[in-house]
């Protein structure tokens, strides 16, 4: 893996003593948002234009063109942080701002169901989640709770009923779970193919508590393949579809345990200000990593390291003169 030494500084960039006043952050957000804004449009502008197609393709587990180079796992985890950066927003801006950032998240929402990425989609619905939980504990109000409740479920129905590429989507899982649930395999199986990796991996750090090695990991994955899923393409056998169990079968439990500890240190030392938003953050980025291997891209390592060493930069103002500068 190759990461381009510009963005590799501009993460490390934010391990300096400096600091930015409030308002250059909320100017950093807001372009952050805008760049994110035009990024949604141009992708819904490539599905409107061959609508037919892509829904169709969505019956076989494909999805439409994204930014990104077309890494839509990596860009819809983008548009749920978007969809949270919005909220955080909320309290910090004037009445018409308000206005503005509330439409953008909605667009943000109705983005992520018509694209129908797994992880975009679960990181949405994770955040909705913890907002219903925070503000149970903040105002003990149930009606309130009782609305994120019924957002958290009515959302999908809504999308279920207007949304061709939602429905195709859950379609072609139910379709694929069925071969899932019988250990078949199915050739170009999207579901089916990460569950036979994430079965490898397993099988692997089970053999192995020690690990084989991380140059060894696709050799041992191939192996498993070969002895389990004889008949298997090439270009189905991929990596253990996991950051957890691919630091487990690289260095064994140990590896496993120390990237669980890395994971959870976020939920530990809470920054300053917005524990909330960066508990949310961080709960979305450790599930985009269950079940997908983020950290082993270029674009995942980037966005993960800028966005979290953003976050923590922004969110560890210390004192009232730094925040209302």
């Amino acid at each position: 893996m190759r990461i381009k030494l510009p963005l590799l500084f501009l993460s490390i960039a934010f391990a300096g003593s400096w600091q930015l006043t409030k308002k250059q952050w909320q100017i950093i957000a807001t372009v952050f948002l805008l760049i994110l804004f035009i990024s949604t449009c141009w992708s819904l502008v490539q599905y409107l234009q061959t609508m037919a197609s892509v829904h169709q393709g969505y019956l076989k587990a494909k999805v439409f063109q994204t930014p990104l180079q077309n890494d839509h796992v990596r860009y819809s985890w983008l548009v749920s942080v978007g969809v949270l950066l919005c909220l955080l927003l909320l309290n910090e801006t004037s009445k018409k701002v308000k206005i503005l950032l509330v439409i953008t998240a909605i667009w943000f929402a109705v983005y992520l169901h018509i694209l129908s990425a797994r992880t975009g989609l679960g990181s949405f619905y994770i955040c909705l989640f913890i907002s219903a939980i925070w503000l149970l504990k903040k105002y003990a109000n149930k009606k309130l709770v009782a609305m994120s409740i019924a957002v958290i479920f009515g959302l999908p129905l809504l999308a279920w009923l207007l949304l061709p590429t939602f429905q195709n989507r859950i379609k072609y899982f139910v379709y694929d779970y069925s071969f899932i649930k019988s250990n078949t395999y199915l050739p170009g199986s999207n579901d089916g193919n990460r569950a036979l990796s994430l079965k490898a991996g397993w099988s692997i750090l089970k053999e192995n508590a020690g690990g084989v090695g991380r140059g060894d990991v696709y050799a041992e994955t191939n192996k498993w393949y070969t002895e389990n899923i004889p008949n298997i393409q090439e270009h189905d056998r991929l990596y253990p579809a996991s950051e957890w169990l691919l630091y487990g079968a690289s260095a064994g439990w140990l590896g496993f345990l120390l990237f669980t500890a890395v994971m959870l240190l976020p939920f530990i030392f809470l920054p300053v200000t917005n524990q909330f938003f960066w508990v949310a953050l961080n709960a979305t980025a450790a599930f985009s990593f269950l079940f997908d291997i983020g950290l082993e891209v270029q674009y995942g390592v980037f966005l993960y390291s800028f966005i979290v060493l953003w976050w923590w930069k922004w969110f560890a103002l210390k004192n009232e003169r730094v925040v209302h500068e």
